[in-house]
């Protein structure tokens, strides 16, 4: 009896040790038997007190998890869970595109999953996002330098509790304003990595996918990307040149032709889904709309048996929300233009993939290319076709600062778009091989 207390205290010990480190889920309502692959979610802290609870998914690579690389997923938003990624554009799970009748949606396998190649973690941030929250009330306002500094304790708290993962190539990756928050974190990382006493995070690139970069920029380039689509005439095209001089969106009041071109301008491209300018714009409730899934997808996760089978803390969070920060919870932008990072990433010799589907008018190739051009690198392979068989998948260039830029034909805003083609860019690239 008197060894009890010992026995107590190793059991809590074990127990809170597992909660820790994340727990794996081997089944999930909606799919038929077990997981095909080893999924874990958990709570990392953040903070001395860690009151800021961020909630992830981690995957492992279905080939070689020991050597395999090691990316971190963030989606886009500000404030969209990462979940979105996982279930839409590169996970190995996907919600069935079926009219819903009252019961938990149904989940089927996927065949282009980043997984397949690479260990991965989506993490829902900033707080608020998904299921990551605060056990107190926030004092600052989550911002996108907070988030970097955020998000780099998380993985170096992360890798401490799966030191088998440490030595593994580390990618950042991500999508849309993931393009704001990525670049900064490759930065941060690669600072870290050079502070006493902790380990170091084998940092070896990132990847990107129609990055919002400097909005500004991106925002004005949606002209000329209209033009060459053939959404605007080209009289409207040259007399919006002409008057605004180049700045459509943020206009002089007193430029009043500008301000009536602008107008004309909306009233061709309004009705389109800017997300992918060949997709219908409708609405996702109607099961013929291609994003269907997302409306399915708030059932299934704010389903309680889904919530128990991912490990939620009940306590945390009401009504799950693809994304937040859109509408009702504050965030600072603070960087506005993440050029910079990647010019001091390119001088750091970090490799980088930064890929566009070329019919999204919210990022266009347009004004990646632009900002691409202004690092001011030599081109060491020219503009050419990749190939999927004997088929044009898109268009690639390759750069001097170990950067490619590649098109993905036919794709929009994200990879959800063309999963099968931008999952063989992926599985080229992140093996060293030619696109």
């Amino acid at each position: 009896m008197k060894s009890t207390p010992k026995l107590l205290l190793l059991l809590l010990f074990i127990i809170n040790h597992h909660v820790d480190s994340g727990s794996i889920v081997k089944f999930l309502p909606g799919f038929e038997g077990p997981l095909p692959f080893e999924l874990e979610t958990g709570y990392i802290g953040i903070g001395e007190e860690e009151d800021v609870q961020l909630f992830y998914y981690f995957i492992k690579s279905e080939r070689n998890p020991k050597e395999d690389p090691l990316l971190l997923w963030l989606s886009g938003g500000p404030g969209c869970s990462s979940i979105t990624g996982l279930l839409f554009e590169n996970g190995p799970l996907a919600l069935k595109s079926k009219v819903y009748n009252g019961s938990v949606p149904s989940l089927v396998s996927t065949t282009y999953s980043w997984t397949k190649t690479a260990n991965i973690i989506f993490l829902d941030q900033p707080i608020g996002a998904g299921f990551s929250y605060s056990r107190i009330p926030l004092i600052d306002t989550p911002s996108d330098t907070g988030e970097v500094k955020n998000i780099h304790e998380f993985l170096q708290k992360w890798l401490s509790k799966h030191p088998q993962f440490s030595s593994n190539p580390f990618y950042a990756s991500g999508d849309s304003y993931s393009g704001m928050i990525v670049p900064a974190l490759v930065q941060e990382i690669s600072k870290g990595n050079y502070i006493c006493c902790k380990p170091p995070i084998n940092l070896q690139g990132y990847i990107l996918g129609n990055p919002i970069t400097y909005f500004e920029v991106d925002q004005n380039y949606r002209i000329p990307f209209s033009h060459g689509m053939a959404l605007i005439s080209d009289e409207l095209y040259e007399s919006i040149r002409r008057d605004c001089k180049g700045n459509y969106f943020n206009v002089d009041p007193r430029n009043t032709k500008c301000l009536k071109l602008v107008e004309e301008y909306h009233k061709c491209t309004d009705e389109l889904n800017e997300f992918n300018i060949l997709s219908p714009d409708c609405d996702t409730t109607s099961p013929d709309c291609f994003l269907y899934p997302y409306y399915l997808l708030g059932y299934w996760i704010n389903d309680e048996s889904v919530r128990d089978a991912l490990h939620v803390n009940k306590s945390s969070i009401g009504k799950w929300e693809r994304c937040t920060y859109q509408n009702r919870i504050p965030y600072n932008k603070d960087i506005n233009n993440s050029i910079p990072y990647h010019m001091n990433n390119s001088i750091s010799g970090y490799r980088s993939l930064i890929y566009s589907g070329d019919h999204d008018l919210v990022v266009p190739f347009l004004a990646t290319q632009a900002w691409i051009k202004s690092l001011n690198y030599s081109i060491i392979h020219e503009w050419r076709p990749w190939m999927i068989k004997d088929q044009i998948a898109g268009y690639t260039r390759t750069y001097s600062n170990k950067m490619t830029f590649a098109t993905v034909k036919g794709s929009g805003h994200t990879a959800e778009y063309k999963p099968n083609e931008t999952f063989i860019m992926f599985q080229r690239w992140i093996s060293g091989h030619d696109l």
